[in-house]
C-alpha cells in the first residue's frame, strides 16, 4: 500500500504501541495482560508497519526471524519451568529474586516474567511469521 497518511501514521503509532505492549506485559502478573496479550499488541504495531512499509521494511525492522522469535520464546518458556526444578521444586513453581537498583529501590524478579516473556515472544514470532508470509505470497 503506498499511502503517505498510513506511512505517517504507522511511523508515530509505532513506538506508541510497543510501549503500550511492553506495559501489558509486565502488568500482566498482577493484572490483566500478560505476555499473550502484549504480544499481540506488539504483532499489531509491526502489522501496521508491515501495510505502511512493507514486508522487507518490517523483517529489517523486526532483526530476527519470525522463526527464531519463535524458539526463542519456547526456550525462555521452558527455563522458566525447569529453572524451580534444579532448587528441588515442581515444574513451573515461582522462584523469586529481589534487586535493588539505584533510583528504583528493590525490584522483584521471578520465574514467572521470564515465562511471560516466551509467550510474549513466541506470539510475536508466530504471528509475523504468519502475517509476513501472507504479504509476501502476493
Amino acid at each position: 500500500m503506498n499511502s503517505l497518511i498510513l506511512r505517517s501514521a504507522a511511523a508515530f503509532l509505532l513506538p506508541l504501541l510497543l510501549l503500550f505492549a511492553v506495559f501489558l506485559l509486565f502488568r500482566g502478573h498482577n493484572e490483566p495482560g500478560g505476555g499473550f496479550v502484549g504480544g499481540l499488541a506488539a504483532a499489531g504495531a509491526f502489522v501496521l508497519h508491515g501495510m505502511a512499509e512493507g514486508p522487507a521494511a518490517t523483517r529489517r525492522l523486526l532483526r530476527a526471524d519470525p522463526r527464531s522469535l519463535v524458539g526463542a520464546g519456547l526456550l525462555m518458556a521452558l527455563l522458566a519451568g525447569l529453572l524451580p526444578m534444579l532448587d528441588g521444586r515442581t515444574f513451573l513453581t515461582g522462584l523469586w529474586t529481589v534487586l535493588v537498583l539505584p533510583g528504583l529501590g528493590e525490584v522483584h524478579l521471578g520465574t514467572p516474567l521470564l515465562f511471560d516473556l516466551g509467550v510474549f515472544t513466541c506470539v510475536v514470532g508466530m504471528a509475523m511469521l504468519v502475517v509476513l508470509t501472507l504479504e509476501e505470497s502476493d
